[in-house]
């Protein structure tokens, strides 16, 4: 294979199976954009919708047979519609489709997604998120979690309202560290969705918010935090340079009280102008803890930018 020109962009190769989950909300139509400008003709696309089944969406008893059955076709009817429009946005890109009648398949949203990408065998999940929902207008609480915290692949997170083009690759791009492998996996894999134009940007947050500590013992974990910070910033930063590519890097310090690491990572982001938030997932500080209810889910709420959180296969394997 001919070696790429300085001018010719990498994007896609990091991901080559690309599971795109869709409703029918506008917050599908900025994810679907944006997953036609990082994977048409570069990766093999399946556009995957669910349909939900109307007993879940009706009292038992109040309603008829005849009623439920029409009730299905047009929720089949609406879904085919929601995979149609997609279709459209992709004119002259070859495409794979999906539908999960969860009248036939059972279950619910968050399973019929999860199951739909393991056996696909899909290494990233494009969704759009609205912020005052969750992922997906049909993803709520219920679901946006599970997709979150069971898929074995790699998800992009498309706000509805994000305040970045989603018609051209990120021109500025953030990487999020914690000092683990998992999270130079996560920068590894987010520089081959960078174009040689991209701009790169490396942090690591010193967590100084109020801790049930002493002071002695909030200074010595603050100590270790800095020291991490340093030597991930520093690889980063090598591994980089290593790719002919220039990072630069920034050492972050949460205020000590009334904040804490998501809202100085997007802070960040907003400040230096980022397009592309970069997470690596399973990493030191907890799986658990970055992304239920800590700082991957709590990062994800605040951003108005696209958010990769990226698995890491060997860790998944180990946990399996």
């Amino acid at each position: 294979m001919a070696q790429a020109s300085s001018g010719e962009s990498t994007v896609g190769r990091a991901f080559q199976r690309v599971m795109l989950a869709v409703d029918d909300s506008e917050a599908t139509t900025r994810a679907a954009e944006y997953a036609k400008t990082l994977f048409a003709d570069r990766a093999t696309i399946r556009v995957v919708t669910v349909a939900q089944n109307p007993r879940t969406r009706f009292p038992l008893g109040a309603t008829t047979q005849d009623f439920l059955a029409s009730a299905r076709d047009e929720i089949v009817g609406d879904s085919r519609a929601a995979l149609a429009r997609i279709e459209a946005m992709f004119t002259g890109t070859k495409l794979e489709f999906g539908l999960v009648d969860l009248s036939v398949h059972r279950g619910n949203t968050a399973d019929a997604l999860l199951d739909t990408a393991s056996h696909w065998h899909a290494d990233l999940i494009v969704m759009g998120m609205r912020h005052h929902h969750g992922l997906l207008r049909w993803v709520e609480g219920t679901v946006s979690e599970p997709v979150a915290r069971r898929a074995n692949c790699s998800l992009l997170l498309v706000p509805e309202e994000t305040r970045v083009p989603t018609d051209k690759p990120a021109q500025r791009m953030v990487f999020a560290l914690d000092g683990s492998a998992c999270s130079i996996v996560g920068l590894r894999t987010g520089l081959q969705l960078a174009t040689p134009d991209t701009q790169l940007r490396a942090v690591y947050v010193v967590d100084r918010a109020s801790h049930v500590l002493d002071g002695a013992a909030i200074d010595l974990l603050e100590s270790a935090w800095l020291e991490e910070g340093c030597t991930a910033l520093e690889r980063a930063a090598r591994i980089c340079a290593e790719q002919g590519r220039y990072a630069e890097t920034a050492l972050l310090k949460t205020n000590k009280s009334g904040d804490d690491i998501p809202h100085a990572i997007v802070r960040d982001v907003q400040d230096w102008k980022g397009e592309l938030l970069v997470l690596g997932t399973h990493g030191r500080r907890g799986f658990e803890r970055w992304l239920v209810g800590s700082v991957a889910a709590r990062t994800v709420r605040l951003a108005d930018t696209p958010v990769l959180l990226v698995r890491d296969s060997e860790a998944m394997a180990a946990m399996a």
